[in-house]
């Protein structure tokens, strides 16, 4: 029985979990079309069940509010314990302050949290500067090198799978 270190996983929201039509203006709770990110609703489903699921997302035309209205209108809001938006928390991605406060609000450290985003600058780099373990969602598969990410998926078929991963090389070397 594997001991998990990892209690929370932190998702960024556009293009991460939904789409960002950049056709559409406003709330995306509100817009015409909204599509969740391929396989966003499995992994979800398989995460939930072992880990605190939140979003962090600086949101721009959103509160958190608005950000359960657009999960539900793709039926995963139910998988999320917490909806963190920059307009809460008075603070944007990729300032350092902006993960420090979810941390807070978690009550864990940041050895304890993943943040999966597809933004190398914002997701990725802030949140791996303050400790926390980081997984870059770049769908087109782009290949670069990316020195803050401990993680690269194409796919949100292989998230689950990497955490398991990323559990398992921390528990090698508890």
């Amino acid at each position: 029985m594997m001991t998990r270190k990892i209690k929370a996983v932190i998702f960024d929201w556009g293009d991460t979990l939904m789409r960002d039509f950049p056709q559409y203006k406003g709330a995306m709770a509100y817009w015409e079309k909204v599509e969740g990110v391929p396989g966003i609703e499995e992994a979800l489903k398989n995460l939930s069940a072992d880990y605190i699921c939140c979003v962090a997302s600086n949101a721009g035309d959103s509160n958190a509010e608005r950000m359960g209205v657009a999960l539900n209108r793709i039926n995963i809001k139910n998988y999320f314990q917490h909806l963190f938006t920059s307009r809460e928390l008075g603070v944007s991605k990729p300032d350092l302050e902006f993960f420090n406060q979810i941390i807070k609000k978690l009550n864990l450290t940041p050895a304890e949290c993943i943040m999966v985003g597809n933004d190398y600058e914002k997701d990725i780099v802030p949140a791996k500067r303050i400790g926390l373990h980081t997984i870059l969602f770049i769908e087109d598969g782009h290949h670069a090198i990316f020195d803050d990410a401990d993680y690269a998926i194409t796919s949100m078929n292989q998230l689950y799978e990497v955490i398991l991963q990323l559990e398992g090389s921390m528990n090698e070397y508890a």
